[in-house]
């Protein structure tokens, strides 16, 4: 079927809305070539179909022996009418052929050996069986108005049985293994050949059709299904084995109806497609084409899937006899016979579904059914598909859409990369692919790149910048983009994206200094990543003070961060004349290591001061070099108390600090605190001598010296009458601690009587030996020489504190273990000290 005379074109039965939606599921050729030729002069009454070749029956009494291309390989002149049917074996080696003047002629196809016998009256119907060619199944049936069964017995002649006869013409056979089945003008007979029985009738639905005008359909699914289709009727018949109990007089098996439905026109002929069924339909109103549909039997119904009406030629001039349905059991080939015409159904292969993908501009799908099915499409190529999908999307006006598509369709064919590009920039639409040209180890010219580039420049400095920075720099000429940012920097020089861009192309030019330049000008966010990048620290040593004011915190931890190659002395210098961002500096440099900026110190201590108040106090707790007489001075002239009282504190003038908290912080709480901390018994007496007239600081210290100072020293000191707030609370709260004392005595006596009791108990358990035997005490003499007795029983015992043995000389008992009337024990151990 490579060559074919033309295509033949299926015109659906379904509206044409859903035709435009719905893919069929076939594709019909016409067979050609020697088919051709034969059709023009004759015409085609039966033919059969085997995996090999085919065999072409015509009206005027001819057999031809066919290629599956149509080519006609060999002829037969069997007769000068009609031929009615061929048969063919499963080897393909042997041939049955009958004719209207009731010939019937069986033969090998190597050999022209074998049966010629002509009748009286025409034969309608042969089948050989199918494993003819072998000598032990060399049986055949025929078919005029009784079915006859030859078979050749060892003496090499035919012996004849009547199988069936008196119930009119036999129209149609199929032999299937040991099954064969028959149309008569009554029904259906299906025969088993192996017990010789015949096993079910199946009664036609219609019998005002006439037989021989719609002839019945007989197909065989399976070794045990049979499909008929008489009239406007379908009957799937299942051949089962039956119970052997229910057997009696009735043949082993018998014949079950699975599905039965009618259908809308009459069957011309029927064959299996997996679980489905092809059927040919013809409509006899108007004499319309021949329709061929693929449905799902249901078991009284059935789905319809598909359906296409089929041109075929002359069909004007033809009856439901005169189409035929024969199929390839190899592959799924349907043969539509009619006189003047035939016509292959195959279903369509990947190659076919893009080209109706492609047809109803389903682009996307087809080039996604074209990558997965790479291997096996033999017509189309996936490069190709995807151009014509880039193609319809550019024709729609969807650049973007085709732009990406690029991306996935040319790959690494640059010759299509750049032509694409420059039909991107014929219609204006640079911008749209520019994203998606490669950048990897494939790459175009650079001057497709700068050419996209100077187009953005035009019209885009924010697409500009953006290329820019997602472009690799050695995908173009560098300097060649930079003079353009440049002469685009004449117009309008403070554009801070051309600037940033400009900055970014020098980074790639390497020369560092100048994009230094340009951020530092921005103040980008940028330009610390920049110096850490290519350890610009020797070009920023006079531009620290440009750094801070643009970040402080970073710029601080960055200069932190690179001693070695920026010192603190020449940060220190450089930020002189700005003592903000020094004290910044310092600040932190202390904070990382208090020591490292020890020689800075005593300027630090007016740095706090003046712009840092909060971190002052903080600082001279932990700085061990900051000069302590030079900050007492600075903290006096400021009038900072908190500071002034530690330094005292520090520097030993402790009256004078808790003098300062009384008098001018007028704290007690803070006064109590400092006292606290300082544990001195004159500071105590100091802080009560000058609260004794002073009822609140009275009452604060009665809240809080009670664990320091006896209270009753305080108490005694107060003069009678004075009025001391929350004087009761205060005495409360005394007696509350003094409780409170008084209970963690008792917790302790409590702890020392337990840990005594662990002792005694630890000292009784010394008692005990390494081997965790008992020794009996006793007041012996310690120190003088003694033997030791040791029992089973781990009992010890001075010998001289056992009693004397009893009536058996020699054995002794343990006494505790006697006395309890358990078992003595046995085998003495004497040891002597």
């Amino acid at each position: 079927m490579a060559e074919v005379e033309e295509q033949v074109k299926p015109i659906s039965c379904l509206h044409q809305e859903e035709d435009s939606e719905e893919e069929p599921k076939l594709k019909y050729e016409r067979l050609s070539n020697g088919v051709s030729e034969i059709l023009q002069s004759d015409a085609a009454s039966c033919m059969t179909v085997h995996d090999k070749f085919l065999a072409l029956g015509t009206h005027f009494g001819k057999v031809f022996l066919l290629d599956i291309q149509g080519n006609a390989t060999q002829k037969y002149d069997v007769s000068s009418v009609k031929i009615n049917q061929i048969s063919l074996d499963e080897s393909g080696e042997n041939v049955g052929i009958c004719s209207e003047d009731g010939k019937v002629q069986v033969f090998g196809l190597y050999t022209r050996e074998g049966f010629h016998e002509s009748f009286d009256c025409p034969v309608k119907v042969v089948a050989l069986h199918p494993q003819f060619s072998r000598s032990n199944y060399k049986q055949f049936v025929t078919g005029g108005n009784k079915l006859l069964l030859y078979e050749r017995n060892w003496l090499n002649r035919w012996k004849t049985v009547v199988l069936h006869e008196g119930e009119g013409t036999i129209t149609n056979v199929k032999w299937r293994v040991n099954l064969i089945a028959w149309a008569n003008n009554l029904g259906v007979k299906i025969y088993d050949f192996s017990t010789k029985q015949r096993i079910t009738n199946v009664l036609r639905d219609n019998a005002s059709l006439r037989p021989d005008m719609y002839p019945c359909s007989l197909c065989w699914k399976d070794d045990t299904t049979l499909i008929v289709g008489w009239g406007t009727s379908i009957k799937i018949c299942t051949v089962k084995e039956r119970n052997p109990t229910e057997m009696r007089d009735l043949p082993n098996r018998y014949v079950e109806i699975v599905s039965a439905f009618e259908t809308e026109f009459f069957i011309c002929g029927l064959a299996p497609l997996a679980d489905q069924l092809v059927t040919l339909f013809f409509d006899e109103e108007d004499r319309a084409r021949p329709r061929l549909d693929i449905i799902q039997p249901l078991p009284e119904s059935c789905e319809e899937i598909s359906s296409d009406a089929l041109s075929v030629r002359f069909y004007q001039d033809n009856e439901c006899r005169d189409y035929r349905l024969e199929h390839s059991e190899g592959e799924s080939l349907f043969y539509i016979i009619s006189p003047k015409d035939i016509v292959v159904a195959k279903e369509r292969d990947q190659d076919d579904h893009i080209d109706w993908l492609l047809e109803k501009k389903k682009y996307e799908e087809a080039l996604m059914a074209a990558e997965i099915s790479f291997k096996n499409i033999k017509r189309h190529d996936v490069q190709k598909i995807g151009m014509a999908y880039i193609n319809h999307l550019v024709e729609n006006r969807d650049y973007d859409a085709a732009a990406r598509k690029c991306q996935k369709v040319l790959g690494k064919n640059m010759e299509l990369w750049e032509n694409e590009v420059y039909r991107f920039k014929t219609i204006g639409q640079l911008k749209a692919i520019s994203q998606y040209l490669p950048r990897g180890d494939l790459r175009l010219r650079p001057a497709i790149y700068e050419m996209i580039l100077h187009d953005f420049l035009k019209s885009d400095y924010e697409g500009f910048a953006t290329l820019i920075r997602e472009w690799p720099g050695e995908l173009y000429n560098n300097m060649a983009i930079v003079q353009a940012v440049n002469d685009h920097l004449k117009k309008d020089p403070t554009n801070s994206t051309l600037l940033t861009t400009l900055a970014e192309l020098y980074t790639y030019d390497q020369r560092y200094d100048r994009a230094l330049e340009i951020y530092l000008r921005l103040r980008h966010k940028d330009v610390y990543q920049l110096i850490h990048k290519h350890n610009l620290f020797s070009s920023i040593e006079d531009k620290i003070v440009l750094l801070m004011e643009f970040d402080k915190e970073k710029a601080v931890d960055m200069l932190l961060d690179n001693e070695d190659k920026i010192s603190i002395d020449k940060v220190v210098v450089e930020l002189d004349g700005r003592p903000e961002l020094l004290h910044v500096y310092l600040h932190k440099l202390f904070k990382r290591d208090h020591h490292k900026g020890q020689k800075y110190h005593e300027r630090q201590i007016g740095l706090y001061a003046e712009y840092d108040r909060p971190n002052l106090l903080p600082f001279l707790r932990d700085s061990t070099h900051c000069p302590l007489e030079k900050a007492l001075e600075i903290c006096q002239q400021r009038n900072f108390v908190e500071e002034t009282v530690f330094l005292l504190s520090r520097m030993g003038n402790c009256k004078r600090a808790l003098q300062m908290i009384m008098e001018e912080l007028e704290d007690v709480d803070k006064a109590i605190e400092f006292a606290k901390e300082q544990d001195d018994a004159e500071l105590w007496e100091d802080l009560i001598s000058y609260s004794i007239d002073k009822p609140p600081f009275i009452t604060g210290l009665l809240n809080n010296i009670g664990t320091h100072v006896d209270p009753i020293l305080l108490i005694k000191r107060i003069k009678e009458g004075m009025e001391i707030p929350n004087l009761r609370d205060s005495l409360v709260k005394i007696l509350h601690d003094y409780n409170l004392q008084i209970l963690l005595r008792e917790g302790c006596k409590k702890i020392l009587v337990a840990d005594s009791l662990s002792l005694l108990k630890k000292m009784h358990r010394t008692q005990i030996g390494d081997n965790g035997s008992w020794i009996s005490v006793c007041v012996s003499d310690m120190a003088q020489p003694f033997s030791v007795v040791v029992f089973h029983c781990r009992h010890m015992f001075h010998k001289e504190c056992l009693p004397s043995s009893g009536t058996i000389p020699g054995l002794q008992f343990c006494n505790i273990c006697s006395a309890k009337r358990r078992g003595p024990g046995s085998g003495i151990l004497e040891m002597k000290k």
